[in-house]
């Protein structure tokens, strides 16, 4: 672990260091108030995460100080990476001002790794854009769907490396119910930032999106399940249905059960589907964290 100081701040933390879920609030969202804390999730049998911590660590080590990272051990810490919606590693998230703002799953070279590290550096002194995000998405909460795209877009002039301000005007595009706006947007990601985990999370709402305009009737869907409890695409229908309708438990309660019937129906749809809505879903929402778990429990057996 290096053990160097960040003389940039005057303070005693060093650059990059170990920490767990019972710190993880101090380490990374408590710390990245102060400046940008890069956390990578690795483990010791991930053979990619070998080379890409090192290489990281040597870039943050370059940036003197502008920067942290924070290493997160998901073999001991699997709670608060199933949180952030890590299901591969390596994943790196940054976090500025106690939320992730950009990130990236994989390997990758260390041009990029430097680059990365570089972008996340300058939001320390950003020029107010993370205000701007985070007002943005108050706007967005608040219903304001078209406000809020106009000043994602002016972030996104701004600066075109920024994925959260990608990831909030898709979400704005949706609100607005404009699907294909939505999926233009993401297409336009820059290559470097094109991985980044929130806009993993817009991609599956792009999709429940899709799947809410051709849902059918709550009702009859229902119906037709109580009348043959094995008719697997009525209740698979149902379940779109539902989410489509905002009953998210609903659906998943239902694509659950699908999946307890016959797992492999229709190519493991069920299972496909569940995650397609966990991925959409904020990583802290009981209704992902419940249905993960009641998953995993069900695939275990």
């Amino acid at each position: 672990m290096l053990e160097m100081m960040n003389a940039q701040n005057g303070d005693d933390a060093p650059l990059v260091k170990d920490s767990t879920e019972a710190t993880f609030m101090q380490d990374v969202v408590e710390a990245s108030k102060e400046v940008p804390v890069i956390v990578d999730f690795w483990a010791p049998w991930c053979g990619p995460c070998k080379t890409l911590g090192p290489a990281l660590e040597q870039a943050v080590e370059a940036a003197g100080g502008k920067v942290r990272m924070v290493k997160i051990n998901i073999d001991e810490n699997q709670q608060i990476a199933a949180q952030l919606r890590v299901q591969s590693i390596p994943t790196v998230y940054a976090f500025v001002d106690g939320q992730p703002i950009d990130g990236f799953q994989g390997a990758v070279p260390p041009s990029e790794i430097a680059a990365f590290v570089d972008r996340v550096s300058k939001e320390g002194g950003d020029g107010g854009l993370a205000d701007a995000i985070a007002a943005a998405e108050e706007m967005l909460e608040a219903g304001e769907a078209a406000d809020a795209a106009q000043t994602f877009a002016a972030i996104i002039e701004a600066d075109t490396t920024l994925a959260a301000a990608y990831a909030g005007l898709a979400r704005a595009q949706l609100a607005l119910e404009d699907i294909d706006q939505a999926e233009a947007v993401l297409n336009g990601v820059p290559a470097e930032v094109s991985n980044a985990p929130e806009l993993e999370a817009v991609h599956a709402q792009i999709e429940l999106a899709k799947q809410a305009a051709d849902a059918g009737p709550v009702a009859e869907l229902r119906a037709a399940v109580e009348a043959d409890a094995d008719d697997h695409q009525a209740r698979f229908d149902l379940a779109v249905a539902l989410n489509a309708a905002e009953d998210t438990q609903g659906a998943v309660d239902e694509l659950l059960e699908l999946f307890r019937r016959d797992r492999e129906w229709n190519d493991g749809a069920a299972k496909a589907q569940l995650l397609t809505i966990f991925e959409a879903l904020q990583p802290q929402d009981p209704v992902a964290l419940n249905g993960r778990r009641k998953l995993g429990s069900m695939i275990l057996v």
